[in-house]
């Protein structure tokens, strides 16, 4: 620790010093809230975030009272360091304000931070004294989900960081010397591909290159046999590096090699470290091409990056407030682009849509859910919860230096989960509203914009024209800019009309606009709003009547953008003349192609074709249009899901409405594709479908959706999702889609531990199939109260529920249903002890979901088969059952049938004799559990395991 007056210690045993004198803190839940309060130093914590970091799930009946009781005592133990070290109440909880220097922890990663960009020769000093802060784990003395959950987060860190190091005495040349030291590490992690590859490099660099290879084969062996893998392509580079003796090994690359997060050895190649590098997003949209003035403003915005001692550490935050189309985004994009270089570790940008007119606002936790997606997250083990996934991207985002655009916010509430935690990151947020929230209670700094000036406003619209043309007509180009009223949007769409017919006289073009803002006048009390209308009306009304109707049409269409097939299905065009109007509107700029294919416009633009649409186009004709738009996506959701879940029973839909051709997708991958590129125009489909009325397809995409959602533990979505599906059917009358609505729905809450609701959709759903003589149905939800049953600890209920799904599967002749009630028969029949008899259940739902190419059956039989055999004791083929399961599951990306499968993998190793080998399969699975917000006694029961190893768990 530093020689300040107060320090506090997180690194080891829980502790605090005044001038170097240990402070009596009290009893272990005393110092636990205190820890609690350093590990988000300067930040508030509320009283409910307290209560579960110190006590968890075990909290006593007054927990409050106790915590109040622990807070008061810690401010009178620290009293003699006041102004130094206070534990202040604030809104809604409490505060440890301190220099975050005095925090061990806080300290540590400003190090590794400060480490990361230097030169090694700094570097080494910077990670020695980091890691020389360690005392042991963290927060010994604390057994808190919380606490158990940040131990396992710190040691990671520290983990990456001694890594890190070692990588720069690699680099030196200083090989000899970490033999020792690298061999013992990999014992102790001997999956670790990074690791290997450092000891690699050292053996060959210290003329052991025999060794070398042989240390690669036996990762190898011991990915092949614990996991079913290869290793990965830096450390196979590397192999072929010493098998050729490649020169770039035996040259230590220079010392003052300036290193970011995640860079690689020398030439290029991950030499030193054998881990993939983080992605590294790039998010940002292209920089404006027109931009013009605002000098002082980015001056201003330009200060964010002095020194921040200042600040107290806090994130930098700049809130950008302003009228619509007056250029917030635009001067957020040209300063971000501006300052690339320093956030070496990307930018993030996202649309929050907060005054769209065609819809609502986009939620924080699906900004959140991209965030995650674009820093590396795999899908599979971001958590179900918003709080836990907020808590991820903060983890991910920790001790980067990123920059982060949140673009047209609608409040401090919106964006307030996508604030990072660190103080290395730097957020600009734009929106029409000043977020006086962000400004008071985050420390953002407002800079509101003005229009622009006359010099400026004329300097935009030479650049557009030219100097000639201006010159030529001084006088309409002034009255030209005086409708504009400064704002550039208007400017850009006047000078966009003008260049695309440069044999308009400026002043005619004056002349028709004043025409249109005299009959516009009586649509808008506000002169800038009427200017600005009048200027759309301008460039619309140059528009040929079919690219006109294009105009207005596209902004009926749900989500904040539309790809070219859709638009097809909304336009009822060809693709090939949709795509000239397209180019028409996008040389107008009346809309973006932001990505290739897809296309937006401003909220304004959208706000005002909607109003064209509502004024020309019949309810008859906008409703036909978003029939079509719909019908386009029931359609090419549908076929998707098909080629996710080929053996799902599937639905009969009505054809493609006459002239709609869906997209057509070739394969499993295509449609992951696509409905990554779609999934959130898809949500809100089912939303703005909803609130239409056009019910069957609420219910239609919320079905074609929901395999991709499961698949991705997008839970909370689903279970919107369903819940408006339901809504929809009853509406309907229609009986059958209910039972499929609530099925659907009793899954979703079934994976976020709310089995009692659950069990209760799935009665009404068999009673509804019952009515119906829906003998598959039937089975469906008896297979899922059959696991609900097993949750619960009811063998023989589970049982039973088996026995009936597999009865009515067969006498429907349902063959991959009967193979599925099979498999669930084995299950069973393993924890009633008849094993024998599971094996055969196993073998003969196998043959079926073989014969019907199954994957997803084979993946779960594999699974169960395995399990049968690893309870006979023939641990040989429940190895290789699993390694069968492991693999179909990974293809097909069912996180959580994997984390099963990796548990009972990691059973079958520790039986034999192979503990290293069970505690990375267990490891995984813990990570995965966790990830996909699995319910708590599962994840206690794998830390169970664990501990058992004498292995520290999460």
């Amino acid at each position: 620790m530093i020689g300040l007056l107060v320090e506090f210690g997180l690194l080891g045993s829980i502790e605090a010093r005044l001038d170097g004198r240990p402070v009596e803190l009290g009893h272990a839940r005393q110092r636990c809230v205190l820890a609690a309060l350093m590990a988000d130093a300067n930040r508030v914590v509320s009283v409910d975030q307290l209560i579960d970091r110190v006590w968890g799930e075990r909290s006593p009946q007054r927990a409050q009272a106790s915590l109040y009781s622990y807070i008061s005592r810690l401010r009178q133990a620290l009293s003699p360091a006041a102004g130094d070290a206070d534990i202040e109440r604030r809104s809604g909880g409490y505060v440890l304000t301190v220099d975050t220097s005095a925090v061990d922890l806080h300290r540590f990663r400003e190090l590794v931070e400060q480490a990361r960009t230097a030169d090694d020769t700094e570097a080494e000093a910077l990670f020695e004294e980091a890691l020389a802060l360690w005392r042991g784990d963290a927060a010994t003395e604390q057994d808190s989900p919380w606490f158990n959950s940040l131990r396992e987060a710190l040691r990671r860190e520290r983990h990456a960081a001694e890594l890190d190091l070692v990588d720069i005495r690699l680099r030196s040349g200083r090989h000899t010397g970490l033999l020792a030291e690298l061999a013992t590490r990999v014992e102790a992690h001997p999956l670790d591909e990074r690791l290997v590859g450092q000891l690699m490099l050292a053996l060959y660099r210290g003329g052991r290159p025999a060794d070398a290879l042989a240390r690669y084969e036996e990762i190898r062996q011991l990915l092949a046999t614990e996991l079913g893998t290869d290793p990965g392509p830096p450390l196979r580079e590397l192999r072929q590096r010493i098998l050729t003796a490649d020169p770039v090994l035996d040259k230590p690359a220079p010392a003052a090699t300036r290193r970011t997060p995640g860079s690689t050895g020398s030439s290029g190649s991950p030499v030193e470290s054998a881990a993939p590098p983080a992605p590294v997003p790039r998010q940002l949209p292209a920089p404006p091409p027109m931009f013009t003035g605002r000098n002082r403003e980015l001056a201003r915005l330009g200060k964010l990056l002095e020194p921040r001692a200042e600040r107290g550490g806090t994130v930098v935050i700049s809130a950008i407030g302003g009228t619509g189309g007056i250029g917030k985004t635009w001067l957020a994009l040209r300063w971000a682009h501006s300052r690339q270089e320093r956030f070496p570790d990307g930018q993030l940008y996202v649309d929050l849509r907060g005054f769209s007119p065609s819809g609502d606002p986009v939620p924080a936790a699906v900004a959140v859910r991209a965030f995650l997606e674009a820093l590396g997250a795999p899908p599979g083990t971001i958590p179900a919860d918003p709080d836990a996934q907020a808590a991820l991207y903060r983890s991910l985002t920790a001790g980067k230096r990123l920059l982060i655009l949140l673009d047209n916010a609608r409040s401090t509430t919106q964006v307030l989960p996508l604030l990072p935690g660190s103080p290395t990151c730097t957020v600009l947020v734009t929106s029409r509203h000043q977020l006086t929230g962000l400004t008071a209670a985050h420390g953002g700094t407002p800079l509101t914009l003005d229009v622009l000036t006359d010099a400026e406003a004329l300097e935009l619209l030479t650049r557009h024209l030219g100097a000639a043309r201006i010159a030529a007509e001084p006088d309409a180009a002034a009255t030209l800019l005086k409708h504009c009223a400064g704002l550039p949007l208007a400017i850009s769409i006047l000078a966009a009309r003008a260049t695309m017919n440069p044999a308009l006289p400026l002043a005619a073009l004056a002349s028709e606009l004043h025409e249109a803002a005299t009959r516009l006048d009586a649509l808008d009390a506000g002169e800038t709003a009427t200017d600005l209308r009048a200027v759309f009306a301008s460039s619309y009304e140059a528009l040929d009547a079919p690219t006109a109707r294009v105009f207005r049409l596209l902004s009926l269409a749900p989500g904040s953008d539309i790809g070219l097939p859709a638009a097809a299905g909304l336009t009822g065009l060809p693709l090939s003349r949709l795509r000239a109007h397209l180019r028409t509107l996008h040389s107008a700029h009346l809309v973006q192609e932001h990505t290739p294919h897809r296309y937006t416009c401003h909220d304004l633009l959208r706000a005002y074709a909607t109003e064209l649409a509502q004024s020309f186009d019949t309810e008859a004709e906008r409703t036909a249009a978003l029939d079509r738009l719909l019908d386009h996506y029931v359609h090419t959701a549908y076929a998707a899901d098909r080629l996710l879940l080929p053996h799902r029973d599937p639905l009969t839909l009505p054809p493609p409405a006459d002239g709609l051709t869906p997209e057509r997708l070739a394969d499993h991958d295509e449609a992951m594709k696509w409905f990554g590129r779609e999934h959130t125009v898809l949500t809100a489909a089912v939303e703005h479908a909803a609130r239409l009325g056009l019910d069957a397809r609420v219910w239609q995409l919320a079905w074609a959706t929901l395999t991709f959602q499961s698949r991705l533990g997008h839970w909370h979505e689903v279970e919107s999702a369903q819940r408006a599906a339901l809504a929809a059917a009853v509406r309907l009358g229609d009986r059958s889609a209910q039972a499929e609505c609530r099925r659907g729905l009793a899954w979703a809450l079934s994976q976020t531990a709310r089995a009692a609701e659950a069990r209760d959709e799935l009665e009404v759903a068999l009673a509804l199939s019952r009515d119906l003589g829906d003998d598959p149905g039937r089975a469906h939800a008896h297979l899922t109260l059959s696991w609900l049953y097993e949750l619960e600890g009811d063998e023989r209920a589970a049982y039973e529920h088996d026995l009936t799904a597999l009865d009515l599967f067969t006498s429907s002749g349902h063959r991959s249903g009967r193979a599925r009630a099979l498999n669930a028969l084995g299950w069973d029949r393993i924890q009633r002890g008849d094993y024998q008899q599971a094996v055969l259940d196993c073998e003969e739902a196998l043959a079926l979901q073989q014969e019907l190419d199954d994957e997803r059956g084979q993946a779960g039989t594999w699974d169960t088969l395995g399990y049968a055999y690893q309870r006979i004791g023939d641990h040989g083929n429940a190895k290789e059952c699993f390694r069968h399961s492991l693999r179909l599951n990974r293809a097909l990306g069912h996180r959580f049938n994997e984390a099963e499968t990796l548990i009972h993998l990691g059973e079958t190793h520790r039986a034999t004799g192979a503990p290293p080998a069970a505690r990375e399969a267990w490891q995984q699975a813990l990570t995965i559990l966790i990830g996909i917000g699995h319910p708590e006694t599962e994840l206690d029961r794998v830390r169970t395991m664990l501990q058992e190893l004498n292995i520290p768990t999460n």
